[in-house]
């Protein structure tokens, strides 16, 4: 059965729940980053659910690649944020397990479904 809306998608549901979890990080750093490390985080992470909205909104299967393309773009600029506040000592690995899990998922469901989306579109 095909899927006919993005919410369908698991990648677009662990992503939601990844957005949420980054909202809950942002809320523990410090205020001085509000404007600076925090809003990135919240943007990159907003960006990726969001990319992959639009691109199955577009009905096309390249215009949907190229979508989920930027999606893995912004997870990936999500994923070295997490890693910066690491090594910024604004949480330990403990702290951020489940955003650094579910970020992991993500970018491994991304990279499988651009892969078999290329492959029906060839």
């Amino acid at each position: 059965m095909p899927i006919n809306d993005y919410k369908d998608f698991i990648v677009w549901q662990k992503a939601m729940d990844l957005v949420v979890e980054v909202y809950r990080l942002t809320k523990t750093l410090p205020k001085y980053e509000t404007y600076g490390l925090s809003d990135q985080m919240r943007r990159a992470a907003v960006s990726i659910p969001s990319n992959i909205a639009e691109g199955q909104g577009r009905n096309s299967t390249s215009e949907f690649i190229r979508f989920l393309n930027i999606a893995r773009g912004s997870h990936s600029e999500l994923d070295t944020q997490l890693q910066i506040c690491v090594r910024l000592g604004y949480a330990n690995e403990t702290n951020i397990e489940t955003a650094l899990n579910l970020s992991k998922e993500i970018g491994k469901m991304l990279s499988s479904l651009i892969r078999k989306l290329k492959a029906t579109a060839q």
